[in-house]
């Protein structure tokens, strides 16, 4: 029954172990040295006229997470008090007493969902074990070959502490004067070390608004507005009137056609007349800034000398 037992678990945890580098998800759970504490019941089974009572067991652990497959050291010492019969020179007699063990365990395990919150596993441990003889005899003066089979949940508090709770079958070869096999429910608390601190959210930056502009277009060597020029000025000039509290920037262009020194005049003008235009539409003057380009800053390149209509323009920035 017991090499049954630690041969199922063994089935379950060795070819896990194959696949932990596939299981490792990054961000969710990390390598590393952990330590840990545990303690809980434990049932040492009646035999061989003994009736035991329930005891207690408590250890630490050290291991290594692999992320999937654990390796861990454990040393657990447990105690039962109990009553049996005593051989005193061929005469029986009825005793009380106390049976205690300690056990220093190699265990490979497996947790089943590493990254979860909540991972179920199971593991097998060997190591040595020095207990009692007898339930009268000499204190852990007997040592055994110890084995034990493991079924938990492990609950990741976060990455660096986790709880586990499982049960386990432990036992030993047998003491002179008893069978040594024992139940037992164990808590346990664990704390990985190196673990990466959480990485908080970064804030959110407002993005950059760019300010409402506005495109004026002019016939060629002209100044003087069309109707659909007037039409969005009173666009620029109602967003200027929207915002409360602005300065209007109309920067004049032309086409590369003409003599460089004159574009330059003429871009100078066409936007003094949308200056005009937007004063009429109620805004005050004292808010605008007029700049002449002449042929510099093509909104469309072209070679000298082309006439070309998207550059003979007038741009309206509010900000």
């Amino acid at each position: 029954m017991k090499k049954a037992l630690l041969a199922a678990v063994a089935v379950l945890v060795l070819p896990a172990a194959v696949q932990a580098q596939s299981m490792f998800t990054p961000g969710t759970s990390n390598p590393g040295v952990y330590i840990g504490i545990e303690g809980g019941g434990n049932w040492l089974l009646n035999s061989n006229n003994y009736n035991m009572d329930i005891g207690y067991a408590a250890g630490g652990v050290v291991g290594y997470d692999f992320v999937g497959p654990r390796v861990e050291l454990e040393g657990v010492f447990r105690s039962n008090n109990g009553r049996g019969t005593a051989n005193f020179g061929n005469v029986f007699s009825n005793v009380s007493g106390r049976i205690e063990q300690l056990s220093v365990m190699a265990n490979l395990l497996y947790d089943f969902a590493p990254g979860a919150t909540i991972t179920p596993y199971v593991g097998a441990g060997v190591g040595i074990a020095f207990a009692d003889a007898a339930i009268n005899g000499c204190s852990l003066c007997s040592t055994q070959f110890a084995y034990q089979g493991i079924v938990g949940l492990g609950w990741n508090v976060d990455k660096s502490f986790r709880i586990n709770l499982d049960g386990r079958y432990y036992g030993t070869t047998n003491p002179p004067a008893y069978q040594n096999n024992n139940i037992s429910a164990m808590l346990s608390l664990t704390y990985k070390f190196g673990q990466p601190e959480a990485t908080p959210a970064p804030v959110p930056v407002a993005a950059a608004v760019a300010p409402p502009s506005f495109m004026v277009f002019f016939d060629w060597d002209r100044s003087n507005l069309s109707a659909q020029a007037l039409g969005t000025i009173k666009q620029a000039a109602d967003a200027y009137k929207a915002k409360g509290n602005a300065r209007i920037t109309a920067t004049g262009h032309t086409d590369t056609s003409g003599p460089e020194a004159y574009n330059m005049a003429l871009s100078l003008r066409r936007a003094n007349t949308v200056k005009d235009a937007l004063v009429q539409n109620g805004v005050p003057a004292t808010v605008i800034a007029v700049v002449g380009r002449g042929e510099q800053g093509l909104l469309v390149q072209t070679g000298d000398g082309v006439r070309e209509p998207q550059n003979r323009r007038v741009e309206i920035v509010v900000q």
